[in-house]
């Protein structure tokens, strides 16, 4: 790499990404209504997920974030306030609402792209419940799969066996035809769309380059610093050459600049950045106070990024035998200070008011001191609380040894 090209230190780089991540402050203050709402949009979205090992995954991220956050401010800033959409990302996500007419461009692309490769996975005569479907929304109103067409259930209850009823209401949402105006028990629950969306972002009808243009903006500046592809992968919604396109004529008019981004390892990789943060080597050292992340956290959506940056390694086992599993089902990384310290295995057991905690290995080089100790009990005292349990339950022989 060139010697005139800056370097942006390791440190410095986890520091910066961590901040644009809001995980390099004190996780207090206010965490509902227009502060929520200002978070996520911090944020850019918020993945979704179902798995309730010790809450959903979109309530823990908020919460490490802000520890006042609590799951009903983000169902009413949705569902009553609509100051909220949900739709893809990378992953089904909670998106701001003002952003939502940036998201026809992706919707007009799937309508295409889902089609074609749906007739395959489906069958022909996939799209045959489609426009009776519809009907059937804006007659009745909020409806959820089972109230609508066929209701047969699937055993296997997996996508390749949807009903038609069920391909129809999650087609017409992935084209912004059906919107989801609330979940119950995780369940979508649809709408059409200009019931759900408020009028001022219903109408506004950006032209595609407009929001290309927007969309790269957003995912660097939520970023930090990034490479056109990781660029392209933030919203999913910009193609990798839309990206580079994008990140050559920035360049070329100034708004951005190149320079080489230092790993863990110490091998230095070129990305982009705005012209100021390659000088942003003395941002504030994070609070030492340790935090328990969800797998889906924004800063470790992207696992490649997450170990250039981190050093480290982190895959979910969730669909890995119990038998080849290295760790556990669901292992929730931890974080302290700007480094990531290792990972735990644990579980609410609301029945038995316990959340019960099965192992935590740190990474290498971590020692468990008293203090540090102290500090992951602390973190699982608040998680506990968060979970709705009073006790925490420690196995014998939780504090594990570092795995290779």
């Amino acid at each position: 790499m060139s010697g005139t090209l800056p370097i942006l230190p390791n440190r410095a780089a986890r520091r910066l990404f961590l901040d644009r991540h809001a995980l390099a402050e004190r996780p207090s203050g206010p965490a509902k209504g227009d502060a929520l709402l200002a978070l996520i949009e911090r944020l850019g979205f918020v993945q979704l997920d179902s798995i309730n090992t010790v809450e959903r995954a979109h309530h823990m991220i908020l919460f490490a974030r802000r520890q006042s956050y609590r799951p009903e401010y983000l169902s009413r800033l949705h569902d009553r306030d609509r100051k909220l959409f949900e739709h893809w990302t990378h992953d089904a996500s909670i998106i701001p609402a003002a952003f939502f007419p940036h998201w026809r461009l992706r919707f007009a692309r799937d309508e295409a792209r889902l089609r074609e490769r749906w007739a395959k996975w489906h069958g022909e005569g996939f799209d045959a419940k489609f426009d009776e479907v519809l009907s059937q929304v804006a007659g009745r109103g909020p409806v959820s799969t089972s109230e609508v067409g066929e209701a047969e259930a699937r055993s296997s209850g997996g996508w390749w066996d949807w009903n038609p009823s069920k391909i129809a209401l999650e087609y017409l949402w992935r084209v912004g035809k059906l919107s989801v105006v609330r979940r119950e028990a995780f369940r979508k629950i649809y709408d059409l769309t200009e019931r759900v969306i408020p009028a001022d972002h219903l109408c506004e009808l950006p032209e595609p380059e407009a929001t290309l243009d927007w969309a790269c903006n957003a995912a660097l500046d939520r970023l930090g610093f990034a490479t056109s592809g990781e660029i392209a992968a933030f919203f999913a919604k910009v193609t990798p050459g839309e990206a580079k396109d994008w990140c050559d004529a920035a360049l070329a008019r100034g708004e951005i600049a190149e320079l080489g981004v230092e790993g863990a390892d110490g091998r230095v990789r070129r990305s982009f950045a705005r012209p100021r943060v390659a000088a942003a080597r003395d941002l504030p050292e994070p609070p030492a106070r340790i935090r328990i992340l969800s797998p889906f956290d924004p800063a470790l959506r992207d696992r490649n990024r997450a170990e250039r940056l981190f050093g480290f390694s982190y895959r979910i086992e969730v669909f890995v035998p119990e038998a080849k599993r290295k760790y556990g089902y669901y292992v929730f990384p931890v974080l302290e200070g700007d480094s990531i310290i290792g990972r735990i295995d644990m579980k609410a057991d609301r029945q038995g008011d316990t959340l019960a905690v099965r192992a935590f290995w740190p990474e290498a080089g971590v020692a468990m001191g008293v203090d540090r100790r102290a500090r992951l009990e602390a973190e699982l005292g608040r998680m506990a609380a968060f979970a709705g349990v009073s006790r925490i339950d420690l196995a014998p022989g939780w504090l594990r040894e570092t795995l290779a």
